[in-house]
């Protein structure tokens, strides 16, 4: 029997720790293939390449990984010229995006690149998965979720997907042995409260550093913030039909 196919992509870049831990999991799974930036994209969401060319150029192959590419695009270009170009048709069983070296709960979704290439492989109606660890460092621990990654993907590629869905798995920066398991919640209501820190070069220009506070608003026991918060891996299951569907009625009565 054909192993299963499973394209392996991050927002960090191809040599980010993150993403070689993750390729090292997902090869005891299936065939994979790694189709990733070629330098550091976070924050770029689901930007994609319109004004310059873009070089998807191979890569020596390690981890356990059967094809390597480093691409100059962001993560959903990644995902894009894998589909079209670097798989030859065929479609990936799976799509494992990460692991993030940083939260992507809550609102932090709608700047991930890391879940934007997710999103990306769900809209071609590939299942998919985003994976991120509560810690920004680049010397990162991601050990203790080994066997929780493992075990999520198989069950990703056993059951499938709902249509119109991926996955965002958050996963707290605390020992192995202090996981207390895995909850499927919502995402927590929460936001950036954002400063500019303005400063001038040596030519004269003014120039800004952004920095922000997170802050959750989400008071509710069932969000990814709660469950990281008291030591679980968070499972969001994340729609990319953004229409507010409950919303419709109202304004059709607005007779616009």
């Amino acid at each position: 029997m054909q192993k299963p196919l499973i394209l392996v992509t991050n927002d960090d870049g191809i040599t980010a720790p993150g993403i070689r831990y993750l390729i090292d999991i997902i090869k005891e799974l299936g065939e994979v293939v790694v189709v990733a930036p070629d330098s550091p994209q976070s924050g770029k969401g689901h930007a994609v390449t319109l004004d310059t060319t873009m070089y998807c150029d191979p890569m020596p192959s390690h981890n356990g990984a059967t094809r390597e590419y480093a691409c100059s695009g962001t993560p959903a270009d990644c995902v894009k010229i894998a589909k079209h170009e670097v798989l030859n048709g065929r479609l990936p069983d799976l799509c494992v995006s990460g692991i993030n070296h940083g939260s992507n709960a809550s609102i932090n979704v709608i700047y991930s690149g890391t879940m934007s290439a997710a999103i990306e492989a769900g809209t071609e109606g590939i299942p998919a998965i985003g994976f991120s660890l509560l810690d920004s460092s680049w010397n990162a621990d991601f050990s203790q979720a080994r066997a929780y990654i493992k075990h999520i993907a198989e069950k990703v590629l056993t059951n499938g997907l709902p249509k119109g869905i991926v996955l965002n798995v958050n996963i707290p920066n605390i020992k192995k042995e202090e996981i207390k398991g895995v909850k499927v919640c919502r995402q927590a209501r929460s936001r950036w409260i954002e400063s500019f820190d303005k400063r001038v070069n040596p030519q004269g220009r003014v120039y800004y550093w952004m920095t922000g506070t997170f802050v959750n608003e989400d008071q509710g026991t069932d969000t990814d913030q709660w469950a990281l918060e008291n030591g679980y891996i968070s499972v969001v299951p994340i729609q990319f039909d953004l229409t507010a569907h409950q919303n419709i009625q109202e304004l059709k009565q607005w007779d616009f």
